[in-house]
């Protein structure tokens, strides 16, 4: 149920900051690391002497010690070393291929001669300083598509987040769902509205007045393997909405990096970057605090949504027009499954 000739966002480098990491992705057990010339590397998380987990070691010179008997991994997969032994026979570790780039380390958990950089979507924000970006990570006990859902249909937001972004016209603006090459998009435009708490707080927080009506958008964009992205904003009613001047809006990309753990878990990370003052670093603190309220509010309902589907196995769910995006962002994991498993089966 995963693609596995791909990029999925495995870990932030603050999390190997002198330390190895262990963590599934896609049902294999990895540990990532920085050899000795600052590269991460991403090997099974086994050690070869006694299946002992490679993560619960420590690093020495940019090597990887075992935690139970001293062996030391390269980042090759090969053992160096080991106190009172002969290592040269030492089978070797499966190797995965990662990227540091954007603020994440990415890994290909599929054919590594397949590994290609040039196939990590390009985001611009990440390399440009007009932009800040604040963001975390949750771990939540549920199928990845289930989030995929979950954020391609943002009518949820009137229910589930009533006190912060939600409000009664998001479920009164119909979407819109279209597909644009690899990708599913699905939009919602609302005019003369109020702004809920979080835009009103954040509009404020752009020097701009959060009490008076204003058009609201959420532009959302599912890339496989499993990353959405979503355009939000709010702006001065009358002030040409989506496309109105900086000078009267606020605007943002919500980043949601969805990587599945095991079928019925993921790692999330997620975050909002901003182009409105950039370097204010206590407003990126602020709107990162109310956002992870926000997804705090998902995890708790997709965990519970995911007890029950598990306890109701045979119980088909409805698909209605507002599950559109969902439903053509499953469909286009399906026929990529499809065309992975091609090779296998010839």
């Amino acid at each position: 149920m995963f693609l596995k000739n791909t990029w999925y966002v495995a870990c932030t480098p603050d999390e190997i900051d002198g330390k190895p990491l262990g963590r599934q992705v896609c049902g294999e057990k990895i540990v990532f690391f920085r050899g000795p010339d600052g590269k991460v590397a991403a090997t099974e998380d086994f050690c070869p002497h006694r299946g002992a987990p490679l993560s619960l070691g420590f690093m020495r010179e940019g090597r990887l010690v075992c935690g139970y008997h001293g062996l030391e991994m390269g980042t090759d997969g090969k053992c160096a070393s080991m106190p009172g032994q002969r290592v040269g026979g030492f089978p070797g570790l499966r190797t995965f291929p990662v990227i540091e780039r954007y603020g994440f380390i990415w890994v290909w958990t599929g054919e590594a001669e397949l590994a290609d950089p040039a196939k990590l979507h390009p985001l611009e924000w990440a390399e440009s300083s007009d932009w800040a970006y604040g963001g975390g990570l949750y771990h939540i006990s549920c199928d990845y598509r289930l989030m995929i859902d979950n954020l391609m249909d943002l009518t949820h937001e009137t229910y589930v987040h009533a006190t912060s972004i939600g409000q009664t016209e998001i479920e009164e603006s119909a979407p819109s769902t279209k597909i644009e090459g690899e990708s599913v998009v699905t939009s919602r435009f609302m005019e003369n509205v109020m702004p809920p708490p979080f835009w009103a707080s954040a509009l404020r927080g752009n020097g701009l007045d959060g009490d008076v009506p204003c058009d609201r958008w959420q532009i959302c964009r599912f890339t496989p393997p499993s990353h959405v992205l979503i355009e939000v904003g709010v702006a001065h009613a009358g002030k040409g909405g989506y496309h109105a001047d900086p000078a009267h809006k606020v605007s943002s990309i919500v980043v949601d990096f969805i990587t599945p753990e095991t079928e019925t878990s993921i790692w999330y990370f997620w975050g909002m970057a901003r182009n409105f003052r950039p370097q204010d670093e206590a407003l990126t603190a602020m709107i990162r605090e109310g956002q992870g309220k926000i997804f705090g509010e998902d995890l708790e309902m997709l965990e519970a949504q995911q007890r029950n589907l598990l306890a109701n196995p045979t119980r088909r769910i409805l698909k209605l027009n507002i599950d559109a995006g969902g439903v053509k962002s499953r469909e286009m994991i399906d026929r990529l499954l499809e065309q992975e498993k091609r090779p296998e089966a010839a």
